[in-house]
């Protein structure tokens, strides 16, 4: 049996003498969108924080069945950890094409031909960013920079895409276009770890997911199992328990 490419064990945070996250404990298989849902200040962004090494944690972490507690930030995403951020983090005074350049950099010893391979992948993947290539990051619609976060993280061509809150402050029908994309990227070989308050589009995306609470996993399984559980239906989707 192949071991998962991420594993979570004991996973413990704290902000002073304040535990955000208990004991946590997940897994994503290669290939698969795994997701964490959960209320605002479960714990959620804290974890994905501690999984990249931005926060000091206890516990295990193991990606590739090696531990990472003693890699620095930009050893991990040498490895092909990436973490596109709540706040997407972008460079607002660059442009769009400076922005996804800067992605590829853990990348630099493969030289400019395998970047603007990746570049023109990016671009089909994401037509409206050719389109603005030249345009400053900051002046981009809500939307159009989170695909620029996607692409800049996909410059990085990574094993493991971590995506905090893809669909936040997004309208509907551009939050329906992000999960599609998502969706596409797992047929590539790209394994997501999505944490996401849209407990219904996350859910309908991943093959597993994780319910957080106040730090504590509530409850995980099959994410369409998790879907149809009336606790969770009731909490998360707006659907009365029967």
């Amino acid at each position: 049996m192949t071991a998962p490419l991420l594993e979570v064990a004991d996973l413990s945070v704290a902000y002073g003498k304040v535990e955000a996250v208990h004991h946590v404990a997940l897994t994503a298989d290669a290939g698969r969108i795994v997701t964490v849902i959960g209320p605002n200040g479960a714990g959620k962004t804290t974890m994905l924080g501690a999984i990249m090494g931005l926060l000091p944690a206890r516990g295990s972490v193991r990606y590739m069945g090696e531990p990472l507690e003693r890699l620095t930030v930009e050893q991990r995403v040498a490895r092909g950890l990436v973490l596109v951020p709540e706040r997407r983090e972008l460079f607002a005074a660059m442009s769009v094409e400076d922005n996804l350049a800067l992605g590829a950099f853990a990348r630099r010893r493969e030289g400019e031909r395998a970047t603007k391979a990746t570049l023109a992948e990016v671009y089909g993947r994401f037509p409206r960013l050719e389109q603005r290539r030249g345009q400053l990051a900051g002046t981009l619609s809500g939307g159009e920079r989170q695909m620029l976060a996607l692409g800049r993280a996909l410059m990085g061509r990574p094993k493991l895409l971590m995506l905090d809150e893809p669909s936040l402050g997004l309208a509907p029908l551009i939050v329906k276009e992000i999960f599609a994309i998502v969706a596409q990227l797992r047929a590539t070989g790209v394994t997501i770890l999505l944490v996401e308050q849209n407990a219904r589009a996350a859910l309908q995306v991943a093959d597993y997911g994780y319910v957080l609470e106040t730090g504590d996993v509530a409850t995980h399984g099959p994410a369409a199992d998790l879907a149809r559980d009336p606790k969770v239906a009731a909490t998360y989707l707006g659907i009365k328990a029967a």
